[in-house]
């Protein structure tokens, strides 16, 4: 995320720049980051989700929310700005009472609303090397719900089931656009005070969200606050896991093509995968170094020489969104080049 956001942002507010003026911006960040990937030799490839992204105090999350909580019927107006949410802070981890969100208020049932991801897809696709390869990622039922303020349904499972029709009905219509990839991100999965009931529930209407898609189904289990440096006012970055156990028999119940989970916690798949793949974590998106990739090799045979290589894929952590940008693409570079040193090793070992 480029520092000057805020900065932009603040210009909007002052008057001396257009809204329009700031979208353009945050557009212009995403081809950014499309090619940086592209550069990196990643290869499936996103817009980075920066046109969703505004308040560098509370992103990624308002990217992962409060974007879609504004395009949802059900969730309070702003009395000041019909076209904004009414939000009051809503603290999310016992463990830093200092991480909190701006929450939307739901006030009546969730209905229909365009979400804006085929509109993403497009946009990406027209600059992407290999539109095939683009993919378009959607917060999951259970975070935008349990997020919320809820003044309407007094049950988290049916709130999470509305909220999955509705992203269901978003990801057909993303696929017939022609996206061949799609993500649901859930971070909240091993959050203070969840419950495996709460876990189960989520895990139902998650897979709500995928009847029908035939795209290749991504499913993200972020680590919960992943954000460091200072401009974060505090928000250091911790993992949820370090409260709540991880439940990976669970989370393996997804209908999913492939998992993309926290690299360390993929011991614990073992005997408990299905047929899904897995997407290893293993550039850590919280330290500032740049990994070698022999370093991430290492990593991947450590957690996980038990997975069959077909069904190994290599990914971070979670977002670079707070890394600078160097550091970033320098990350990106090392996962490929790590990706190349374990595709040589089968080769070799396919040929002697």
């Amino acid at each position: 995320m480029p520092r000057w956001f805020e900065a932009l942002e603040g210009q909007v507010q002052a008057g001396n720049l257009a809204r329009e003026d700031m979208l353009d911006a945050q557009w212009r960040a995403s081809q950014a980051a499309l090619a940086d990937q592209e550069a990196a030799g990643i290869d499936v490839v996103s817009g980075g989700e920066l046109h969703r992204r505004r308040d560098n105090r509370h992103s990624p999350p308002n990217a992962m929310l409060n974007h879609f909580w504004a395009k949802l019927p059900g969730f309070a107006r702003d009395p000041e700005d019909e076209s904004a949410i009414l939000t009051r802070p809503m603290a999310i981890t016992p463990k830093d009472t200092n991480v909190f969100h701006p929450a939307a208020i739901c006030v009546g049932p969730i209905e229909y609303g365009d979400l804006g991801l085929v509109e993403e897809f497009v946009f990406v696709a027209r600059y992407a090397r290999d539109p095939d390869n683009v993919k378009v990622t959607m917060t999951g039922p259970h975070a935008l719900a349990r997020v919320a303020g809820d003044e309407h349904y007094g049950d988290l499972g049916a709130m999470m089931m509305d909220l999955a029709k509705v992203i269901n009905r978003n990801l057909r219509d993303l696929q017939h656009a022609g996206c061949r990839h799609i993500q649901i991100d859930e971070p909240l999965f091993a959050m203070g005070g969840i419950q495996r009931e709460e876990v189960r529930a989520a895990v139902e209407a998650s897979n709500q969200c995928w009847e029908g898609i035939s795209a290749f189904r991504w499913q993200h289990l972020c680590q919960g606050n992943y954000a460091v440096g200072a401009h974060y006012d505090g928000q250091i970055g911790h993992r949820y896991f370090d409260i709540e156990e991880y439940p990976v028999d669970l989370v393996c119940a997804l209908e999913c093509d492939a998992i993309m989970n926290e690299g360390d916690m993929t011991p614990r798949y073992q005997g408990k995968l299905r047929d899904q793949q897995l997407a290893i974590g293993v550039v850590d998106v919280q330290d500032l170094n740049i990994e070698s990739p022999e370093t991430l090799v290492e990593r991947l045979n450590t957690w996980a020489g038990w997975l069959e290589p077909e069904r190994t894929l290599l990914t971070s952590s979670c977002g670079m969104n707070h890394l600078p940008r160097h550091i970033a693409n320098k990350k990106l570079e090392a996962l490929t080049r790590a990706k190349a040193m374990l595709l040589g090793r089968e080769a070799a070992l396919q040929s002697a």
